[in-house]
């Protein structure tokens, strides 16, 4: 999976790019200004970063002239100025692209993905838990290569879990990632979909082998 730094005091903004990288298949990293993004970067394995220019403390083009002093890793800017001099600044320390606000979240998830394929290679469709697959691009889910019926709604779910395997999660976090801002459903009803797909998955749901709960936290899953 590929890392996606998002450097953004803007926490809205932050969030809404966030949401969308992870439902496209991306773990996203979130620092409100510029010192927490490197600090993040410092100590991960960052594949990208979305970062912005004007934040407090230390500035973007700051933050991306520390970054070049050890990394190559792709940079897309975002700005609130659309001057050729700020753009210009912005390439002599070694941005690869621009996004101008206000933008278009997909349009900078699409931007993304032409960087991560064309410098790390095509991403993985199918995601592995053991004896578990899940071909995203299909929305198949096999276990010893026999298919196991799954619907849209456990398809999301599954693929949030298969992407976070060992992580605990709580119901929040895992409608965040599966739906975002349009879910409209009870909290409660996640468990009616995880109990399904224990149905689905497990030879014991009471003993389950890949999805864990973990009381008064959430849920685990893949954990050995």
């Amino acid at each position: 999976m590929y890392n996606i730094l998002i450097v953004e005091d803007e926490i809205e903004i932050s969030k809404i790019v966030s949401k969308y990288l992870e439902k496209s298949g991306y773990n996203t990293f979130v620092a409100n200004d510029g010192f927490k993004g490197l600090e993040i970067f410092n100590v991960n394995e960052i594949h990208l970063i979305v970062l912005d220019i004007m934040m407090p403390g230390i500035n973007g083009y700051e933050v991306l002239s520390e970054v070049r002093k050890i990394s190559d890793v792709p940079v897309i800017m975002l700005t609130a100025k659309n001057l050729e001099k700020d753009k210009l600044k912005g390439f002599d320390l070694g941005v690869d692209d621009y996004m101008i606000k206000p933008f278009s979240a997909r349009e900078l998830v699409s931007r993304i993905k032409v960087f991560i394929k064309r410098i790390y290679g095509e991403e993985k469709s199918v995601l592995i838990c053991r004896e578990l697959k899940l071909d995203i691009e299909k929305q198949i889910l096999t276990k010893n290569d026999m298919d196991i019926e799954i619907t849209s709604a456990e398809f999301n779910i599954l693929k949030v879990f298969f992407m976070n395997k060992g992580n605990v999660l709580s119901r929040e976090q895992i409608i965040d990632r599966a739906y975002g801002y349009d879910y409209d459903g009870y909290m409660r009803s996640i468990d009616s979909v995880i109990k399904r797909i224990r149905q689905k998955i497990e030879e014991d749901t009471k003993s389950p082998k890949y999805l864990k709960t973990k009381y008064g936290a959430g849920y685990i899953f893949g954990d050995d």
